[in-house]
């Protein structure tokens, strides 16, 4: 990743007369508030060129002097940090307190019977996703097949990946206790299983000031975090932030849960695993606060098409003074476009419910039966056990064993010993013919 170029200075006698010249020209006025709602830093402002602005210069100081003054202070430990509610931020805060928290407004967006079925998938979707932003090598398929079979992990990758469904699966257990240093620790220890190069370091802060953030395309430093002896007071400081309810001044609890993600990625309290506890954080607080649809949002699924934006996000807060509206901005985008997937996804499940209706007008077979005679009708090779029917139907073993055995002995599915234990069950030479037998005609 390119080194992001220093601003000038932008506070010195000659500077403050130019703007001052320029306060009360409604084109520059208006040129200011468009780059503040896209919170450009000046890496993008610098080719910003008017008629009426000498220097780039002169416009990132009006820039800089407009967010200084309307800028919210916030402070963990010894470093201080701002962020800016802008309109867009704002705008984005009342559709999610609408939409993500609000009842009103999404009590028909899931349907009632499925809810825990999308709850499944979307736990697989984000334990998938964070960890192929820290590296995991491993297509979603693959990852899936391995969550819902049960499989064992055969790598670093897989690994990371189970242990992110589990930590988020025990997030949903508890995510109305407050957060303790023993409960952070915790998490970071299940995320974390086998895939350190010590298990000495699982579920404990770093020792030493070695961790550096490292760009991986050209080698440079591009974080390096505070004195590993600080870590457990700004922790303190961040448990503090997450449990209190009131402070002196409001801030919005989505704000809230930004800010937190943000600071355990700048505290960098472990060796390993601060961007998938940080996520994880975010994750809890929001469902602790009330944005009960967060447990089907795939936010890290999102990050993962735009990890270059989420560093840069993270890069450009703290070159900027630790102006945190850079990630705050990152964040509410990506939890947009989250949403937005959220929708396209039910709507495609919706349709997909509709072909199995069909299915379900064959005599004497369940919703659930129905749904696995699709899933064959359309994959002829597919195999299943009775756990991965357990996992994909989010059903009893019992009744995912029963289900399966009713349709062997219809004729639609056939036996296979995987092994000593395991049985799979896949379509019969015959299944085309009994399905069109059986299937009523229109």
């Amino acid at each position: 990743m390119k080194q992001i170029e220093r601003a000038p200075k932008w506070i010195n006698e000659q500077l403050n007369k130019e703007v001052n010249k320029l306060r009360l020209n409604e084109e520059f006025q208006a040129l200011i508030n468009d780059i503040n709602e896209k919170y450009l830093y000046w890496d993008k402002v610098k080719y910003h060129t008017t008629n009426f602005v000498s220097e780039p210069k002169i416009l990132w100081s009006a820039i800089k002097l407009s967010r200084t003054i309307n800028a919210k202070k916030i402070q963990f430990g010894e470093h201080k940090f701002i962020y800016n509610l802008t309109d867009y931020i704002q705008k984005g805060l009342h559709e999610f307190d609408l939409h993500i928290g609000g009842h009103l407004g999404t009590k028909n967006l899931i349907p009632e019977d499925d809810k825990k079925r999308y709850l499944v998938s979307s736990i697989m979707e984000e334990a998938i996703a964070s960890s192929q932003i820290e590296g995991a090598v491993t297509t979603r398929k693959q990852a899936k097949e391995m969550l819902r079979k049960n499989i064992k992990p055969k790598n670093k990758s897989e690994q990371m990946i189970l242990n992110n469904y589990i930590t988020i699966k025990h997030i949903v257990e508890i995510k109305d206790e407050p957060i303790t240093t023993e409960r952070f620790l915790e998490i970071h220890q299940l995320i974390s299983n086998q895939t350190l190069p010590d298990k000495k370091y699982e579920g404990k802060y770093r020792k030493d000031n070695e961790i550096k953030v490292i760009d991986v395309v050209n080698g440079n430093v591009v974080h390096s975090p505070p004195d590993y002896r600080e870590i457990s007071k700004l922790m303190n400081d961040v448990f503090l932030f997450f449990n209190k309810d009131k402070n002196d001044q409001f801030i919005h609890p989505i704000i809230k849960g930004c800010i937190i993600h943000f600071m355990i990625g700048f505290i960098h309290p472990f060796v390993d695993g601060n961007g998938r506890t940080a996520r994880a954080l975010f994750y809890w607080y929001l469902l602790k606060n009330g944005y009960w649809l967060t447990e089907y949002l795939s936010i890290s699924r999102l990050i993962v098409k735009s990890k270059a934006q989420y560093a840069r996000a993270y890069q450009y807060t703290e070159i900027d003074d630790n102006d945190l509206t850079y990630f705050i901005n990152y964040k509410i985008k990506t939890m947009q476009m989250a949403f937005d997937s959220l929708r396209e996804y039910i709507q495609l499940k919706i349709n997909e419910k509709r072909k199995v209706i069909n299915f379900q007008r064959i005599k004497g077979i369940n919703t659930r039966q129905a749904e696995i005679i699709k899933w064959l009708f359309e994959e002829p090779n597919l195999m299943f056990s009775v756990k991965e029917i357990e996992n994909r139907l989010t059903i009893s073993n019992q009744t995912a064993r029963t289900d399966l055995t009713e349709l062997v002995n219809r004729g639609y599915l056939e036996i296979i010993n995987l092994n000593n234990k395991t049985k799979g069950f896949c379509r019969t030479d015959d299944f085309e013919n009994i399905l069109k037998k059986e299937l009523p005609k229109n």
